[in-house]
């Protein structure tokens, strides 16, 4: 639950990091409401009100009427109606409900009228502290009346003239939305020359012919009820039979040189002119003595309405409007008047105080005319109130003093003036709470280093608590710098750096109890681009390059991200980016831009910008990059003992912007003639600040960078020595460690001469036993880069530091780092050997480990040897050869290892040893095992005397037993083919068993054998031969049936297939008979049935298939269009006697019918008889 209050009694977080411990007390006299429900839970609180309607609330007569009234406090306040002024009992009315919990009134007010609810209301939430209302809301119902009958007349205008259609709608609530339409309903066009006023009547300037309609219709759009109602037609006819001449403008509205306007504060003005002429005036505006304001200001219906948005006192004034054409201008003043409603300056605000406290309720309000201001206390006027003697009222103000328990009530300020009223509710709650922390505890900020943190405490408590901050549970922080303690209870860091991160706690207090919380502040390292990426020019089609490297907390995830002129980069796979580059291949002229990279974290960011010039792939030759001229005119300035400042002139750049420049030195003390880079400067800069070293004979020089490259070094600088003085620094990667036994070899990495500071450069060497109460010895040494400690324990820890010195002084105080003096070989074995073995191939042994103080050094493992000794199945005699050792080492401390690869039924020998740096220590007791039986090798078979149906075989014993062998198993089957085999036969044998002879084999086929040897553990490995009973054979071949393969298939199946087609191209072919001429045919055998078919000229017509194959006149075609022989009068051999006619070799007759030219056979069959494969069985008859 949310209150506003006056006095901040609260301490309230507001985003930000945390901050150091620190004192703080103040007191205040209001106390500020927490936001907190929980904090609240318990907390008793007078009503207020959070949800009201608004004071003037317009129903729709078919929905019901909601008239909102929610409230909050504690107890849950009871809610009341007022009607008119006057108590309105909701349970007496069926058709009004307030919803549980809630002062809402819902109103049924179907099959009612809705006239019998309109009204005032008013809302009262009330309970045992206090009473609060609300605004009085005015309920009116939404209204769309009809529009009056009325007769119009038709309007006659001469051309030129101005005119206006008036609307006058019926009055509403609220007020419709006019529009103008015809009778098609579409919204009839306005322009400078015709526009619709804010009164909805429809103006014309002039008229013109085009304006001619019978159907200018005006409709108003009623919001509530959605609907629309039109004005009858207005016909408006023009006449050009005497025309009107152009003429000066003149306003049509408003009329006269001057008028009036009023509008409230907040509210929208909008000032109208229309002005009539010919040509159609232009229309401008000015506020005499002022600017419009921009920012509010707009113009509207071609500049004929100005409207100003939430107007203020200062708009106030005259308006001028003035109409313009090409003949003179006409202005008009507009006097605006700007009132004001009452309207809040300070609210008067919820107030929580301790008993004996004092509070003040201030009503600031403001209005044109001002409002008066009254007072009420439980919605009670404040003078008809019980008296109370601690309340004093003056004016807009309510002094409450030395409160007491049980004075609560809820105050209210009523302000007025004759354009409306303000109501405002405020509590005062007198309470007495122990202080509560309301910030979450342990809650850990994060800034930046430099950057302000803020640690919040916020509290609630009455009495105001007192509030304590500490650092670390122990350092008390006082407000003074870098701490800023604010009224809230927040401390401020207002530079946070590393070291003041930590804990922090804030402790509350009153007179009624203490309270602490703790939160965490951390202060990260800043996000830094170390190299930013750099201005290319690249030629079109190569490829871009930009890198953007960057140094950020560790404890902080970044995210990279690349922009192209502030924008997204382009959604091209040309472009590619990585962790800290951007790469843009084939680059194109659209590429050209800026190009920037930023790196995010949750807390900052960092950004750099580079700019991409695409150039042509072959330069224009009078443009050439060149690397820059060198630098002059070094000089100087602003000499100290550590620093200096090097000004110099850059060169020419030679057509390539300088992107940067580098500083060099020269050590001509202790380095003379080498340059060491020192440091760089961006490309726009003329001068460095040098950090210096002592005792160094400096020299300087300058080289420019540009795209191209480095220019050639400047002329070098004037010398510049620096004093002597003590070294900075000590030598660097100190270490310590043993070489032999009783030694102690202490080392570094010597100082440079640039490093030394001064002359006399030396070494102070100490050491001392760690762990040991005994003092530092010491050795000074000078050039040297080790010294030798003898006489030491072996393998003992030493702290060990180097400190440089020179004759100025000693250096800083050098940092302890920690060695061993030198290590000797073990002195003792491990005991306690014993193997446990898992299976036949592995075996796992295990020891107890040795003493550290027998390792004499650093412990690097354990070395297992072990070999074999010999097969279980043999006698020692039996071994003929040297076993072979194996050797694993197991790292670090360890107590087990396994042992990997053993070879079954043997007998082991295992030993171990201690190893360290220096080597290994003494042989342990040896240990013997044995591992158990596995399963056999492969054995040795031969195949003999193979004969037409048998084959005969022999076999050895396997190489490798591993274990006692029991017999034997063999499977044998017959080959087929490549890919098939015949069934399996399976035969088992005892140990003794070596041979066995197959009959009753198939003659010429190729057998597989598949042999292995067996032990209680299964069956080994196969050997697999083959061979054939095929005698003639000394190798064995696999036989192989030629009418199952195949290839051989396919084959014949081929050249059936090929067989075929030729047989049906035979066919076709014999069967083609082309066009051929019959007329000598004819006169030879005069068939009484066949006709010359042009009778008018004697002659006989062409034979031809393209009369869609219908057969000759006379024919006897059966349906199926075969042609059968003993059905037909003619034949071959008639053909033949003709004397003209020729056949083919197969058969068909050459010619063709009279008229037609001969064509290439390839064009096919032309006779009227499609060929078919009867037809082709036919020619061979």
């Amino acid at each position: 639950m949310d209150f506003n209050v006056s006095k901040k009694r609260m301490r309230s977080a507001s985003s930000g990091a945390v901050l150091f411990m620190i004192f703080l007390s103040h007191m205040t006299s209001a106390l500020e409401v927490p936001l907190d429900p929980k904090v609240l839970e318990g907390l008793p609180q007078p009503p207020t009100i959070t949800l009201q309607s608004p004071k003037d609330y317009i129903f729709d007569p078919r929905e019901n009427i909601v008239i909102h009234c929610e409230a909050k406090g504690k107890p849950h306040p009871n809610f009341s109606w007022t009607r008119n002024g006057s108590h309105f009992d909701v349970e007496q009315d069926s058709k009004v409900l307030m919803k549980p919990g809630s002062g809402t009134l819902v109103i049924d007010i179907s099959g009612e009228k809705a006239e019998a609810y309109e009204g005032t209301y008013q809302c009262t939430a009330h309970n045992d502290h206090g009473t609060a209302v609300s605004n009085n809301i005015v309920i009116r119902q939404s209204r769309s009346p009809l529009w009056s009958k009325e007769r119009l007349e038709a309007i006659t205008v001469q051309k030129g003239v101005s005119l206006v259609l008036q609307c006058r709608p019926p009055a509403g609530l609220p007020p419709p939305v006019i529009f103008w339409m015809d009778n098609i309903f579409q919204r009839l066009p306005l322009d400078n020359r015709v526009s619709q006023a804010l009164n909805g009547d429809l103006y014309f300037s002039n008229v013109l012919p085009e304006d001619n309609r019978n159907d200018y219709i005006c409709y108003a759009r009623f919001p509530y009820t959605q609907t629309i109602q039109q004005k009858q037609p207005i016909s408006v006819t023009v006449l050009e039979t005497n025309p009107t001449g152009e003429r000066r403008p003149g306003f049509m509205m408003p009329l006269g040189a001057t008028s009036t306007k009023m509008v409230l504060r907040g509210e929208t003005l909008e000032l109208e002119c229309i002005a009539e002429g010919l040509p159609t005036p232009e229309m401008s505006w000015q506020k005499d003595g002022g600017e419009l304001p921009t920012s509010r200001v707009s113009f509207l219906n071609y500049k004929k309405t100005l409207k100003i948005s939430d107007v203020n006192e200062a708009d106030a004034g005259d308006y001028t409007c003035t109409a313009t054409n090409r003949l003179g201008t006409a202005h008009h003043i507009i006097k605006v008047t700007v009132k004001a409603a009452p309207f809040w300056i300070s609210a008067p605000r919820n107030l929580i105080l301790a008993p004996n406290e004092t509070g003040i309720l201030t009503c600031k309000v403001s209005g044109d005319p001002k409002p008066d201001i009254s007072w009420f206390v439980n919605g009670v006027p404040i003078e008809n109130a019980p008296e109370d003697h601690t309340r004093k009222v003056d004016a807009d103000t309510v002094i409450l003093s030395r409160v007491q328990s049980g004075s609560s009530a809820v105050y209210q300020c009523n302000a007025s003036n004759e354009f409306g009223y303000l109501i405002a509710n405020a509590f005062v709650s007198v309470l007495a709470e122990p202080p509560r922390v309301l910030t979450p505890p342990n809650q850990v900020y994060q800034v930046i280093t430099n950057s302000p943190a803020l640690l919040h405490c916020a509290t609630f408590g009455s009495p105001i608590p007192t509030i304590t901050w500490f650092k670390d549970s122990q350092i008390s922080i006082k407000r003074e710098d870098p701490y800023v303690i604010h009224e809230n209870g927040t401390l401020e860091i207002n530079v946070a750096q590393s070291q003041n991160s930590g804990k922090y706690t804030c402790i509350a207090t009153n007179n009624l109890g203490i309270k602490e919380n703790h939160v965490f502040l951390e202060v990260k390292e800043p996000t830094r681009i170390l190299k930013q990426p750099e201005y290319k020019v690249v030629q079109r089609g190569m490829s871009a390059v930009f890198e953007c490297k960057v140094k950020h907390d560790p404890s902080l995830v970044p995210t990279m991200t690349w922009l192209k002129n502030s924008g997204e980069l382009p959604d091209d796979e040309r472009f590619e980016v990585d962790t800290d580059s951007l790469v843009i291949k084939d680059v194109t002229d659209e590429d050209e831009g800026t190009y920037t990279c930023i790196m995010n974290t949750t807390l900052d960011q960092d950004s750099a910008s580079a700019t991409l010039t695409v150039v042509e792939a072959t330069p224009t030759p009078a443009i050439v990059y060149e690397i820059p001229d060198p630098p002059t005119d070094l000089e100087l300035t602003d000499q100290t003992e550590r620093s200096v400042q090097l000004t110099w002139i850059p060169g020419d750049e030679n057509n390539s912007p300088t992107q940067k420049f580098l500083i060099q030195y020269e050590d001509l003390l202790h380095q003379p003639g080498v340059w060491v880079n020192m440091t760089e400067v961006a490309g726009m800069s003329n001068k460095a600040q040098l950090d210096l070293s002592p005792y160094v004979y400096y020299s300087f020089r300058v080289l420019a960078k540009n795209q191209v490259g480095y220019s050639q070094p400047s002329q070098p600088s004037r010398q510049y020595r620096t004093n002597p003085a003590a070294p900075d620094e000590n030598p660097s990667n100190v270490q310590g460690e043993g070489t032999e036994p009783g030694n102690l070899v202490i080392s570094w990495t010597s100082l440079t001469g640039f490093q030394s500071n001064g002359p006399g450069l030396e070494y102070k060497v100490l050491w001392r036993q760690r762990d040991v109460d005994q003092d530092w010895s010491s050795k000074t040494v000078a050039n040297e880069s080790h010294f030798v400690v003898f006489g030491v324990p072996v393998y003992v820890p030493y702290e060990i530091k180097v400190q440089a010195l020179n004759d100025y002084g000693n250096g800083p105080e050098a940092e302890v780092v920690i060695g061993y003096s030198g290590e000797d070989l073990p002195l003792a074995a491990p005991d306690g050997i014993l193997v446990t073995v898992h299976n036949s191939t592995m075996a796992e042994v295990h020891w107890e480990p040795v003493s550290s103080n027998s390792v004499r050094g650093k412990l690097k493992g354990y070395k297992v040897y072990f070999h074999r000794k010999r097969g279980l199945h043999e006698t020692e005699e039996e071994v003929d050869q040297e076993p072979q050792e194996h050797v694993l080492i197991f790292s670090g401390n360890r107590t087990q290892g396994r042992l990997p690869g053993l070879e079954p039924y043997s007998l082991y020998n295992i030993f171990i040893r201690v190893l360290n740096s220096k080597g290994e220590g003494p042989q342990s007791q040896e240990k013997q095992f044995q591992t158990p039986e596995g399963v056999p090798g492969p054995p040795f078979l031969k195949v003999l005397n193979p004969s037409l149906d048998s084959l005969t075989l022999e076999w050895d014993p396997p190489l490798k037993k591993n274990g006692r062998l029991i017999g034997y198993t063999l499977k044998y089957q017959p080959v087929i083919n490549n890919t098939e085999v015949g069934p399996v036969n399976v035969m088992d044998f005892l140990v003794n068993e070596t041979t066995v002879t197959l009959d009753n084999l198939n003659t010429s086929v190729l057998y597989r054998f598949y042999l292995s040897a067996k032990t209680i553990k299964g069956a080994g490995a196969n050997i697999t031969r083959e061979a054939s009973t095929a005698m003639e054979t000394t190798i064995p071949s696999r036989h192989v049936d030629i009418a199952t393969q195949g290839w051989f298939i396919g084959l014949m199946c081929a050249i059936a297939l090929l067989i075929l087609v030729l047989l049906i191209v035979c066919f076709i072919k014999r069967n083609k008979g082309g066009k051929y001429p019959v007329k000598e045919k004819e006169e030879a055998h005069q068939d009484p049935e066949i006709q010359p078919m042009k009778e008018d000229d004697g002659t006989f017509g062409e034979y031809s298939d393209t009369e869609d194959h219908k057969p000759l006149k006379g024919s006897r075609t059966p349906s199926n269009g075969t042609v059968r022989r003993d059905e037909s009068d003619d034949s071959l051999v008639d053909y033949g006697e003709g004397g003209d006619g020729q056949f083919n070799e197969d058969g068909s007759f050459i010619g063709q019918y009279s008229g037609k030219k001969e064509k290439d056979t390839h064009e096919g069959n032309e006779s009227s008889e499609a060929p078919s494969p009867v037809n082709a069985m036919n020619s061979f008859v």
